[in-house]
């Protein structure tokens, strides 16, 4: 992937090229919890999460995981569970799985920082559904919908992403 300006890049996977979102403050090489920008590096693709009630037969060789309501995932730095999944209800801070908008209808999570995790370097980096008009993300890489279920049919289960500044 390669940064276009700012918050906005472009995803690029053999043939395909997608326009993406990225954090709101762009890229970084020091990732730190709230800083909203994408971390720099190369990341293995973990899995995918997806809203079964919103999207049926997802083609992809990547684990799957059917979001629930009681799914979460943690970005407090002082806890035990730092940027892994959680089952809610979590007493700390964390990020829920099951949404009211579409951006989390589909979230391939990334292997940032978590193996393993160090405290305050950032956590919940995943790829996920795009705002409208590719509004910034805290961080994450987002891509349109349909582009990103396009995406998912030609991962394989060994994929990674690389993200670097522009040139």
């Amino acid at each position: 992937m390669r940064l276009v300006k700012g918050s906005q890049g472009k995803l690029v996977y053999g043939p395909l090229e997608f326009d993406c979102a990225l954090g709101k403050a762009g890229v970084t090489e020091e990732k730190r919890e709230g800083d909203h920008a994408t971390p720099v590096g190369r990341y293995l693709l973990r899995w995918l999460f997806y809203r079964a009630d919103k999207i049926s037969n997802i083609q992809s060789l990547l684990p799957q995981q059917k979001i629930s309501t009681v799914d979460g995932w943690c970005d407090a730095p002082d806890h035990e569970h730092y940027n892994r999944y959680v089952r809610l209800p979590f007493e700390h801070s964390h990020e829920k799985l099951w949404r009211d908008d579409d951006l989390y209808d589909l979230v391939i999570v990334l292997g940032h920082n978590d193996s393993p995790a160090v405290p305050g370097a950032g956590s919940c980096i995943f790829i996920h559904v795009a705002q409208d008009q590719y509004g910034p993300t805290e961080g994450c890489v987002a891509l349109k919908k349909t582009d990103l279920v396009e995406l998912l049919a030609e991962l394989d289960p060994e994929c990674w992403i690389e993200i670097a500044p522009a040139d």
